[in-house]
């Protein structure tokens, strides 16, 4: 005889995949699949792409700030007034000429986490925890195997954006050359298109690069959320509860439906008996049901305490085997009697009717 044991539940060994409720647990402490580096590509596109849109309104802009300063600051007096005034005004003025990038920031920003872990509000990962000050830890971080994905991560990065950023000015080098005859202008103008040009490719790059850091961080997040039997083990456990809590509930709950039906059969107008292992109370109440229902039912002790009551109380008890067997296999405690046995019970409560009148 050959006996086979898991030892998984032993050894602890985490192979299972995580349940849908360690998910949400996981979920709750902010713990996700997430890149950054997905937020960063798509915020810098965007706001690469605002720059060739609102390059205008900026040149416009920042012309009237400088001009209005040496034309007008310039010859107030430096008090203290004055300077207040300046301070708001210049403050003002660029806010108002940075807020559409402020604004495509938080946008970009709140829809590359949406695509990622959609909608997620928790202060978890605010709460101060002493493991992340802890050297040993920080050490085992410094030294893993994340670390070393994190480093190659950020040489590939250098290494593309490095490539393209080059690339461009090398093929922009003869325009670069000839700025010394352009105006003031002209320059501008070539620096703002060479630098939105490296950006947006840089971030196209870069978008690329994160798709495979976001596939790496779903296998990671998987990985750490990964399961032990005895671990699934213990979370039906929780779930369901504890069997020998539930048994007990259980059988509280039968004593208290078997109190409910001992107090029911003083009200029964029969108890048909087989004689000593089956007793069914009967009732027949037109305010309550069409037909006669069963209030109380039982074999053997049970049995034995219904016909005990309803001598106590002075209910008739009436022998009748073959009705008593058929009642107590197919109608429950409060349900009324089905249409093959109406005839049968008609009888027998005829019968105690009859009883009564006599007495």
């Amino acid at each position: 005889m050959e006996l086979r044991l898991d030892l998984q539940f032993f050894s602890g060994e985490k192979t299972e995949k995580a349940t849908p409720k360690k998910r949400e647990d996981t979920r709750k402490k902010g713990q996700v699949a997430k890149s950054q580096d997905v937020n960063t590509s798509i915020l810098l596109f965007f706001i690469f792409m605002l720059f060739l849109v609102i390059g205008p309104f900026w040149q416009d802009r920042m012309t009237n700030l400088y001009t209005k300063t040496f034309t007008e600051y310039i010859v107030w007096d430096l008090t203290p007034d004055h300077f207040q005034i300046i301070f708001s005004e210049v403050l003002l003025y660029i806010a108002i000429t940075i807020a559409p990038v402020m604004g495509i920031a938080i946008i970009a920003g709140l829809a590359a986490n949406f695509m990622q872990i959609g909608f997620l509000f928790t202060t978890e990962p605010l709460q101060m925890k002493l493991d992340k000050i802890d050297p040993i830890q920080g050490a085992k971080r410094i030294f893993s195997a994340r670390a070393l994905v994190e480093l190659v991560k950020s040489l590939m990065k250098i290494s593309v954006i490095g490539t393209i950023t080059f690339s461009i000015l090398w093929l922009n080098k003869d325009e670069m050359m000839m700025l010394a005859g352009k105006n003031i202008d002209g320059a501008l103008a070539f620096f703002s298109n060479t630098a939105i040009l490296m950006g947006a490719f840089a971030s196209i790059a870069l978008l690329i690069v994160s798709i495979i850091d976001y596939a790496y961080q779903r296998y990671d997040y998987e990985k750490n959320i990964k399961m032990s039997k005895n671990d699934i083990k213990d979370e039906h456990k929780n779930i369901e509860g504890d069997p020998l809590i539930k048994s007990k509930i259980k059988e509280r709950q039968r004593q208290m439906a078997m109190r409910r039906m001992m107090s029911e059969i003083p009200n029964a107008d029969v108890v048909i008996t087989n004689p000593t292992h089956y007793a069914i109370a009967i009732k027949y109440d037109e305010n309550k049901s069409d037909a006669p229902y069963v209030v109380a039912k039982g074999v053997d002790y049970v049995a034995f305490k219904i016909r005990d009551i309803a001598k106590n109380h002075q209910v008739t008890l009436v022998e009748n085997r073959t009705l008593a067997r058929a009642l107590y296999a197919e109608i429950e405690i409060g349900q009324a009697i089905t249409e093959e046995f109406y005839q049968a019970v008609a009888e027998v409560l005829a019968y105690v009717y009859q009883l009564e009148r006599k007495a």
